[in-house]
């Protein structure tokens, strides 16, 4: 039995004292403990390690006392597994090797056995729970299809995956073909994790902002919607499409638990948008955590007073920013666990 189970019971609407707090990439970047492993092994190696896996993943709940671990791994680790090359370039993000650039480059990528291609990633996920030994929950994650088509088709980073854009608009009937592999795969994927133990998942629709209203009701909606009504059965399903305040009200009835919102919208507007339906989760800005002690815990305190203590997961609006320094990111921790109003309007 879990020592702390704040997460799930965020997540399934349950009242609670405070609100759970963790952070997005809270993994790795900014520790000095994980930049150490980063020295010695490559970022493969790290991930395909189930007791690198382990350590890396506990980090955080062992230096900032966060509610929840998420694994540690990468959402570009199914593309190898579909017969796509991927290499990690340090200080320039991934490389594809050979990107789809034409609809007939969509027959070479295959729908795999995810329980043989990655397999190291649901033993990371058991050694990762043996480690943590029931203190928080593990939340497993994936790409959404929309944002793995973007790198797909980029073959690289980008500010704006304009390429990934282009080839939807131009070829439809592909980008649907791919979409619909990448879904299939993902759903399994997700499955597998749920199998290997993890308590909730979380589905990263990173680039979604990118996509007009229109488009992102065609090339995204319907596989976030298609996953989320599979693993709902399962588990717990958090979305994080980024960006994308137009969609929320749709997602609203996806069948997922938790909506995270970056810093973009207000509570308020986004409470408005999904009702009383969810959880949602978020949204500080993650240079908010580069100032100081006194600015990190107004801003804090004011993020739960708006949001409310329950249905609500404390979060940032994206990833922990890499020069983030780790006392500062503890305090985040801290002031959230330590909320009370009677608290803040003593401080006011």
């Amino acid at each position: 039995m879990l020592q702390n189970d704040l997460l799930l019971r965020a997540l399934n609407g349950e009242c609670v004292s405070r609100p759970p707090v963790w952070m997005m990439r809270q993994a790795g970047r900014f520790l000095p403990a994980y930049q150490k492993l980063r020295e010695q092994y490559d970022f493969f190696t790290r991930c395909q390690t189930p007791e690198l896996v382990a350590q890396i993943t506990c980090l955080p709940v062992d230096v900032l006392g966060v509610d929840a671990a998420i694994l540690f791994s990468d959402i570009l680790v199914v593309l190898p597994a579909m017969g796509i090359e991927v290499q990690l370039i340090e200080g320039k993000g991934p490389w594809l090797v050979n990107p789809v650039e034409r609809p007939t480059d969509t027959d070479r990528i295959r729908v795999p056995d995810v329980s043989q291609s990655l397999g190291y990633v649901f033993q990371g996920i058991r050694a990762t729970l043996e480690k943590l030994d029931n203190r928080v929950p593990l939340i497993g994650f994936a790409g959404a299809p929309w944002t793995l088509l973007c790198y797909l088709v980029e073959g690289k980073g980008s500010s704006s995956f304009e390429k990934a854009r282009a080839f939807c608009y131009h070829y439809p009937a592909a980008a649907h073909d791919l979409l619909s592999k990448l879904t299939r795969t993902t759903i399994a994927y997700l499955q597998e994790q749920v199998k290997a133990g993890v308590h909730c998942i979380q589905l990263f629709d990173s680039w979604a902002g990118w996509l007009t209203p229109e488009a992102f009701e065609e090339f995204a909606l319907p596989y976030l919607q298609e996953i989320t009504t599979t693993l709902s059965a399962y588990c717990p399903v958090i979305l994080f499409p980024k960006g994308i305040s137009f969609g929320l009200s749709a997602l609203a009835n996806s069948g997922a638990h938790a909506i995270g919102i970056d810093w973009t919208i207000s509570p308020n507007q986004a409470r408005t948008l999904v009702g009383n339906k969810l959880t949602l989760q978020g949204n500080l800005d993650p240079a908010v955590l580069l100032t100081d002690a006194h600015t990190i815990k107004q801003h804090t305190q004011h993020m739960i007073q708006v949001f409310g203590v329950n249905r609500y997961i404390a979060n940032l609006g994206h990833g922990i920013l890499p020069q983030t320094p780790v006392e500062n990111a503890r305090i985040f921790v801290q002031t959230v666990q330590e909320y009370t109003p009677e608290a803040l309007s003593t401080k006011s």
